[in-house]
């Protein structure tokens, strides 16, 4: 319980005490120093994800780090997503800014919300089809631009259900941008959390594996077999 509470009081102190260096670093943004302010704000997501993590009492190994492309144009890192501790994992060992699709609810969740669209997140409402699809341009426009997206393809947490199947479609952001395509596999985030419903030590693995050119994938294999590759390196890594 003691955990719990030092846990959950850091991850609130640590976004409200940071947020008003935030508002200056989207202010300068505003200003025209789009890609410089964009590092600034994710470096301060991840100094909170990696003190996070301590506090948490969860030990975080990485590997991999060498594959992640840091210049040369837009990328999609394509996750698995077992709890709430993958996007402080992503933060805390990425290396570089990125945005990613939320379900518009969390738009009424105060402080993450601000922080979601800080970082370059985009708020989807799947009931709406125009709006999915106008949310989905915006995310290509931002990777074509050189930007970085994240996408958790089973699209929701699978909790203690193993990997669930992706989505179909879920990779079109990243084919219809033609961009790099890191493919990502994080082992242990369930534990942290979900597993008792309590903070708890526990250990959580990222690995990210070699790029993949989405623009050198034949056009007929972008959809599935593309898919399905990326399905079967990520079940391999987690032991499923």
């Amino acid at each position: 319980m003691i955990r719990t509470v030092l846990g959950f009081g850091y991850l609130i102190f640590a976004m409200v005490f940071l947020l008003p260096f935030a508002f200056v670093a989207l202010l300068f943004h505003a200003l025209g120093f789009r890609k410089s302010m964009k590092v600034v704000v994710y470096r301060l997501a991840q100094i909170w994800a990696k003190t996070l993590i301590p506090v948490a009492g969860c030990k975080a190994t990485a590997e991999g780090r060498e594959n992640i492309p840091r210049k040369g144009g837009g990328v999609c890192f394509v996750s698995n997503h077992g709890g709430f501790f993958d996007i402080i994992m992503l933060l805390a060992f990425c290396g570089r800014p990125f945005g990613f699709i939320a379900k518009k609810e969390l738009l009424l969740v105060p402080f993450l919300n601000l922080w979601i669209y800080m970082l370059g997140g985009l708020f989807i409402d799947r009931k709406n089809v125009r709006k999915a699809i106008g949310t989905i341009n915006k995310g290509v426009k931002r990777i074509k631009a050189g930007g970085g997206m994240l996408i958790f393809p089973e699209g929701h947490r699978s909790k203690a259900a193993g990997l669930l199947p992706f989505h179909a479609g879920s990779l079109k952001l990243a084919t219809q941008a033609e961009a790099t395509i890191v493919p990502v596999a994080i082992k242990g985030s369930y534990d942290v959390w979900e597993k008792n419903k309590r903070v708890v030590r526990a250990s959580v693995k990222i690995t990210f594996f070699e790029p993949i050119d989405t623009a050198s994938v034949p056009l007929e294999d972008r959809k599935q077999i593309l898919c399905d590759r990326i399905y079967a390196q990520i079940k391999q890594e987690l032991g499923y």
